[in-house]
Parts: C-alpha cells; sequence; structure tokens
C-alpha cells in the first residue's frame, strides 16, 4: 500500500485506494482486461461505485476505455515512461526552489526521517534482500514528496502525486533499482535539502530521475515485462 486508508472511508475511496495500488503494484498487469462483474465480487462494491472509481482511475491515467473493448489496465511503454519522467522533472525541480526556502525545523525533520528509512531499506536490497519492493517504493515516494512538501502549492503537490505514482508504476513492474549509484544520490539530495541548495537538487534531480531511462532501456526490462507496448 502507498498509504493507509483513513478508518471510515466512504467505499468509494476505500475501493479506489486498493485499485489504486493493485495497478500500482502489478496485482493487476498492464493491458489486462478490467470485468465489472470480476471486479464487483474482488472488491465487494456495486458496479456503480465501481464505475465512479474507475473513471477516476481513467483520469489519473492508470486505466483506459473504449466504447467496444470496456476498461483495461493502462499498458507500459518507454515513450510513456520518458513522458513520466520528464514531467516529474519538471515538477520536482519548480517545487524544490520554494520548499527549500520555506522550510522549517520541522520540515528538516521530515525529510531527515523520510530519508532514514529509505536509506535502510536501499541498504537491505543493496544486501540482496528483494523482498519487500512496496515498502522500498513507498519509502522513496515518502523522500521525495518530503523534499517538495514546503512548496506552499496544493495543485504542484497533487500533481506531482498523480505523476510519481505512474513513475512509481514503471519502477516496481520493472524493478528498476539501479543499486549504489540511486543510494548515493538520494544522500546527495538529502545533503543539498539541508543545505537550502535548490541548484544542486535540481542538476541531480535531472540525473537522478533521467538514469531511470537509461537504467530500462540498457537492461532490456520492457521486453522481461508482461504487458509493454512496443
Amino acid at each position: 500500500m502507498i498509504a493507509a486508508q483513513p478508518p471510515g472511508a466512504p467505499p468509494g475511496e476505500m475501493t479506489h485506494r486498493r485499485l489504486r495500488d493493485d495497478i500500482l503494484f502489478g496485482h493487476l498487469p498492464p493491458g489486462g482486461k478490467l470485468r465489472l462483474e470480476r471486479l464487483r465480487d474482488d472488491y465487494d462494491v456495486s458496479v456503480t461505485t465501481l464505475r465512479e472509481v474507475l473513471a477516476r482511475l481513467v483520469a489519473e491515467g492508470l486505466i483506459l476505455f473504449e466504447a467496444q473493448k470496456g476498461f483495461e489496465v493502462a499498458p507500459i511503454s518507454a515513450r510513456d515512461l520518458r513522458e513520466i519522467s520528464e514531467m516529474r522533472i519538471l515538477l520536482e525541480c519548480h517545487a524544490v526552489g520554494p520548499s527549500f526556502a520555506a522550510g522549517d525545523l520541522e520540515w528538516e525533520a521530515a525529510v531527515v526521517g523520510a530519508h532514514h528509512k529509505l536509506a535502510r531499506m536501499e541498504a537491505r536490497m543493496l544486501a540482496g534482500d528483494r523482498s519487500d519492493t512496496a515498502r522500498w517504493k513507498r519509502y522513496d515516494r515518502e523522500f521525495h514528496v518530503a523534499l517538495i512538501s514546503a512548496c506552499g502549492s496544493a495543485e504542484l503537490l497533487a500533481a506531482h502525486e498523480r505523476i510519481f505514482d505512474r513513475f512509481l508504476r514503471y519502477q516496481v513492474l520493472l524493478v528498476m533499482f539501479r543499486g549504489t549509484v540511486a543510494a548515493e544520490e538520494h544522500n546527495a539530495l538529502l545533503a543539498a535539502a539541508l543545505d537550502r541548495d535548490a541548484d544542486h537538487a535540481r542538476a541531480l534531480l535531472r540525473d537522478h530521475i533521467g538514469a531511470c531511462i537509461d537504467y530500462t532501456v540498457q537492461n532490456g526490462l520492457f521486453g522481461k515485462s508482461p504487458g509493454a507496448a512496443a
């Protein structure tokens, strides 16, 4: 799970979270057909609620809909990953400036705490333990969100959340762990944040996010993943 669902949340919100997480973490594979009757049984929710949830996921870019074919999980492709990566770079590089400028001691503590969890998980993965990919990506997400959390724009943070989750899906499906290099980049981003060096952080983010594209191509990961488009 990316985040815990608040107690007492409406059924539509709960179903949206569950379906979204199942897509992000590959339980519903790219290109897979989504049958309303099967989903109704699997998620124990009405067809009316399902239609509303699926429409939201279409808007978020995680599901496709065609009149004659119905709903299906969005496929993955190198082109789509590149577009998502470029948008993520744009959003994060814009947000670090105001976030670093406005961040207070509580913000620093949140950034340091998020990095600590991520660093511990990366150390486990470097030691060969790849058993908890979901937790690794949750901590990665928390760290990057913490960096820009003081930017002062709710709209920017919401747009970043949507783009980051689509990027995260690729990282999970393709197991895009770049090892020591990625961990060192996160260390450098932490240092830049604490130094309030937004220019250095922007340069690091461009390299850090862009390198994921090169990594997938060089290692032929799209050819190993079901549901990948040409």
